[in-house]
Parts: structure tokens; C-alpha cells; sequence
């Protein structure tokens, strides 16, 4: 903000590159930024990204390996148990499948796999089973970045997922502590935060975002926004809804594509060093526009999403190709090595819904 009090593009992106952190009126103001000037904002703040990530895209694939079967009433999920979506359910897969999605994933240039199963948490034999799973991809691809979604974790769970080679561990905060209750009522705000800190206190490297679309107010987007840097995750999925039939939420379509590259925007400004993931929705909800997102977060989802299909990954590259970027190889760390807590190297057309893998996309 300017000695006069006007908050000008210019100065906010400088304070960005410094690493100093945006005030609450900053980032309500990034958010308002004419819908018309979106290119303008996108072209400054991409000035952040090249800072700190140069041309690289960080390529992750998810794997579903739990499929339905949640006892939570997450408003916006296909697997809740308040959802009639017609998904695929099915208990944890086969080591031998997750190992044949593993290797889609690398041939496909992802530097990270995300393995995400449905439910409350996992149970002691799911645990046993998923890290077996794990020292087995390990073994095979090594330098596969593992990362597990698996819902909220109890005592030692964060631990024995370190020892068994995950490197990763996801739990999104998802929207403002004041909107939660409206998203879900089967846990709360503050369990999230705490699997999170959790993961961190293990020495996986925390990963935690939100999902936009949903009804929640600018303020709600800035709050989580701030919430989450007080988190300090390593990387921050930006996640946009996709309004499934059969989902509570399945009427929202409030989302334009100016609108989720603000939402992008304000995520690199306020998360400068950070990696900035976008995740679900974005062939929905940027459409022609997905190129320019690429010019502010510095990662993506190849292939599908949990019960839905992305866009498929030969489409990924060349998209990647054509806005001049470049695909993060794997012996290449992600994050700044200045950072002082940097990681070590070590209207929606109609989707298929059901059981989504690499395998199907690929082309």
C-alpha cells in the first residue's frame, strides 16, 4: 500500500517478490480487481512465479485407491455419504494395480503421486496395507515423490507413513473456519488444522489448500487464504468445484474464469515461494483460459481427478509447451533452495463418473 493509502499492482507484486506477507485489505483488493483487466493482473503477478519457479511446471498424478464408502457429509464430495452420484466403491487397491498407475505416472512426466482414499481416516489394516503399498512404488520408482490424502490421521499415523517413504501428506482446510459448518457438519475447521500439523511435526512435508465455488464470500477466500499461510505449507492445492448430479452442491456454477485466475493471483501473492498446485475443476472452470493460470500457479494435476475425468495429459504438455513453459524434471527440487524451511532434495458438460485412472487417459 502506497504512503497515500491507494493500493496499486505495482507495489503489491514488489512486496510479493520480498516475501512479505499481503495485509487482509490487500488481498480483498486483489480479489476485486476488474474482471476486464484480468490479463493485467495475471502479467504482474506472473512476475512472482517467474521469481521463484523460471518456466517449470510440476507435473502429480492422483490415484483413487478408496473409492465411496465416507461416512462424512463433505457438501461438495461424490463419496460423502449424502451423495446419490453414481461413483465406482470399492475398499483399497491391489499393490499391483497402484504399481501399474505409478508407472503411468512416470511415463507421463509426474514428479508426484498422490494416493487419496475416501473416508473419516484410515483404519489400522488400511494403514498396514497402504504402507506395504508404498515401500513397494518406492522400491520401484524411487525417485517418485509419494504424497497420501487419507482424511484425518490419529497418533503415529503421520509417523509410520514417513517410515514407510511417503514424502507428502495432503489435507486441504478447504474454505474459511466461519463457512465451514455450511460445507460439513461430521468434523470440524479445526480437525483439519490439526492433521496438518501433525504431518508437519513428522517431517512429511505438508501440503494444504482450498476449494473455491461453493458459495463462500471474498472474505471467506482471503480468510483461508490466510489461515493457510500461518500453516506454512509446502504446497497448496487451488481447487475449483466441480458441481456433481447427486452432491448437495451440485447447483453451484458461480465460478468465471476471471474469477479463478483472482483467485490464482491472490494465491501466488500470498504464497510466493510456496508451490501453487491447481487442482480439480480448472478444465471447467478456466477453459480456453488454463493457459494463463499455468503463468501464475507453478504445478498441475495430470490425467483425472478423484471420480472425474481431467483433461487427458498429451493435451497437459502441449498446453505446457505452448505457453513456453517447461515440464520440472525429477531430479530437480520444486521449491526455492533460499527458503529457510525449503523441502530437502530428496456450465459443466456432462462427465463420467466412476472409477478414473491414468490408464484410461492416456494419448
Amino acid at each position: 500500500m502506497s504512503a497515500d493509502g491507494e493500493i496499486r499492482l505495482p507495489e503489491v507484486v514488489e512486496k510479493s517478490l520480498r516475501v512479505l506477507p499481503l495485509t487482509r485489505q490487500e488481498a480483498l483488493w486483489v480479489l476485486s480487481f476488474p474482471e476486464e483487466r484480468v490479463v493485467e493482473l495475471v502479467g504482474a503477478v506472473s512476475r512472482v512465479r517467474r521469481r521463484f519457479f523460471g518456466t517449470r511446471v510440476k507435473l502429480n498424478a492422483l490415484v483413487n485407491i478408496k473409492s465411496g464408502l465416507c461416512p462424512e457429509d463433505c457438501g461438495y464430495c461424490s463419496q460423502s455419504k449424502l451423495s446419490t452420484a453414481p461413483v465406482q466403491k470399492y475398499p483399497y487397491l491391489e499393490t499391483g494395480e497402484v504399481l501399474e498407475q505409478a508407472t503411468l505416472a512416470g511415463e507421463a512426466g509426474a514428479k508426484r503421486l498422490c494416493l487419496v482414499a475416501s473416508g473419516r481416516g484410515p483404519a489400522p489394516a488400511e494403514m498396514d496395507r497402504l504402507t506395504a503399498t508404498v515401500r513397494a512404488v518406492k522400491e520401484r520408482h524411487p525417485d517418485l515423490e509419494i504424497c497420501t490424502c487419507l482424511g484425518l490421521l490419529k497418533d503415529g499415523q503421520a509417523e509410520a507413513l514417513k517410515e514407510a517413504g511417503v514424502h507428502a501428506y495432503n489435507h486441504n482446510l478447504n474454505t474459511s473456519e466461519s463457512f465451514y459448518e455450511s460445507i460439513c457438519s461430521t468434523h470440524t475447521y479445526a480437525d483439519r488444522g490439526e492433521t496438518v500439523e501433525k504431518a508437519k511435526a513428522s517431517g512429511l512435508s505438508p501440503c494444504s489448500g482450498a476449494l473455491f465455488g461453493m458459495g463462500e464470500s471474498d472474505e471467506d477466500v482471503v480468510d483461508v487464504a490466510l489461515a493457510l499461510r500461518e500453516l506454512r505449507p509446502e504446497s497448496v492445492p487451488v481447487n475449483f468445484l466441480i458441481p456433481i448430479p447427486g452432491t448437495p452442491l451440485s447447483e453451484k456454477r458461480e465460478l468465471t474464469p476471471q474469477r479463478c485466475l483472482k483467485i490464482l493471483a491472490l494465491f501466488r501473492l500470498v504464497f510466493p515461494d510456496v508451490e501453487v498446485r491447481i487442482a480439480g475443476g480448472r478444465e471447467v472452470h478456466l477453459r480456453s483460459l488454463q493457459p494463463l493460470g499455468l503463468h501464475l500457479a507453478n504445478s498441475i494435476f495430470a490425467g483425472d481427478y478423484l471420480t472425474t475425468e481431467g483433461q487427458p495429459a498429451g493435451s497437459d504438455l502441449q498446453m505446457i509447451s505452448d505457453a513456453g513453459l517447461t515440464v520440472e524434471p525429477a531430479g530437480e527440487r520444486t521449491l526455492p533452495a533460499e527458503r529457510s524451511d525449503a523441502e530437502q532434495p530428496t456450465t459443466p458438460a456432462a462427465r463420467r463418473i466412476g472409477r478414473v485412472t491414468l490408464k484410461d487417459r492416456r494419448g
